[in-house]
């Protein structure tokens, strides 16, 4: 197979599930169960996976792929990234919304320039957070608001944030702890999983 043109991951496999090759699976799709709807998945050296079957488990799905027969084989691709290519993903064109994907990698900016890079998206339950690296700390976390992220631009690769919003300067009048990055006023911006949904 060649390399996909423009990887977007979807999935990553985690541990064995029984003795016949089922795999328990980590999606980054909206509904875990429609990483089955985007046909073959790819890893980044060249593999193809075709789901035969796909089941909800707790936080996770179990996923039985073509090929894969026991326990063995499953547990050699433990950690494996799945990927489809851009081109299968429906775009909608909503305004402010983004795949995680498109979000990685941008330089982060505010008033006096560029001041960082976003290296993941996080979400643990409370709205999506950008993990930033800022030069000279080792890394901080900057909720993925309109207040603190008020502009998005993915075609020149940046992000502009309010450093009083997104928790990178201490506000003397503000009833929040400085650097606690909540904002009271922020809306969600949700940026898009995998699966196009927020």
């Amino acid at each position: 197979m060649s390399k996909l043109q423009n990887p977007v991951q979807m999935a990553v496999i985690g541990a064995a599930h029984g003795i016949k090759g089922e795999l328990r699976v980590k999606t980054f799709t909206g509904d875990p169960l429609a990483l089955a709807d985007y046909g073959p998945l790819h890893t980044k050296d060249g593999r193809t996976f075709q789901i035969l079957d796909i089941r909800p488990a707790g936080t996770v799905v179990v996923v039985r792929f073509k090929g894969i027969n026991d326990r063995n084989a499953a547990e050699a691709l433990a950690g494996t990234e799945l990927f489809v290519d851009r081109s299968v993903l429906p775009d909608d064109g909503e305004e402010d919304e983004f795949y995680h994907a498109d979000l990685v990698g941008l330089e982060v900016r505010d008033d006096t320039g560029a001041i960082g890079r976003v290296v993941a998206v996080h979400n643990f339950g409370g709205g999506d957070i950008l993990d930033v690296t800022l030069a000279g700390r080792k890394g901080v976390l900057i909720p993925f608001t309109q207040a603190a992220v008020p502009h998005v631009s993915i075609a020149d690769g940046f992000v502009q944030v309010d450093p009083l919003a997104a928790g990178l300067v201490d506000d003397e009048e503000s009833e929040a702890p400085a650097g606690s990055g909540f904002d009271p006023k922020g809306r969600p911006r949700g940026p898009k999983d995998a699966g196009g949904n927020r």
